[in-house]
């Protein structure tokens, strides 16, 4: 009896710990990617990022003090990282692309406008192309991208 709980005990326990183990190995991973990011922008101090959220492949990052603004899409078919100084944004705004019959989001872009040249600056944010789980990650992006909006407009 002690012999079958204990077996039953360390097969639950490997069943717990495997996905716990490459979880925080993705996790780690991750991390070590957006920090090599943040050093390529900002080599000497890239702890002045002091704001990071990360969502559905995508990680968003920004210097309050410096005005600096990184978007960084982790996404299978494409990744990227751009990068854009605030200082020489006069303005920032949302623009979605929907399907022309319904409300169905197929593009959400970040659009900054330069300072001086006004010339518009269109960093892509999410594509329904791009997209596994489709109008349910939209919304969640589309929210996130908001969110974030607010955050680089009271920085600009």
């Amino acid at each position: 009896m002690d012999t079958s709980v204990t077996i039953i005990g360390i097969v639950i326990a490997v069943i717990v710990a495997i996905p716990v183990y490459f979880s925080a190995r993705t996790s780690a991973a991750n991390k070590s990617k957006i920090l090599s990011i943040k050093k390529k922008f900002n080599p000497t101090y890239p702890e002045h990022f002091d704001l990071t959220e990360s969502q559905s492949n995508k990680t968003l990052t920004i210097d309050h003090k410096n005005r600096k603004f990184i978007l960084m899409n982790f996404n299978p078919n494409q990744q990227e990282s751009t990068f854009v100084d605030l200082k020489s944004v006069s303005s920032a705004k949302l623009v979605l692309t929907t399907d022309g019959n319904s409300d169905t989001i197929l593009k959400i872009d970040f659009e900054f406008q330069d300072r001086e040249t006004s010339k518009k600056i269109t960093i892509p944010f999410y594509d329904f192309d791009d997209d596994r789980i489709k109008q349910i990650s939209a919304y969640q992006d589309h929210m996130f991208a908001k969110k974030w909006l607010k955050i680089i407009q009271d920085s600009i």
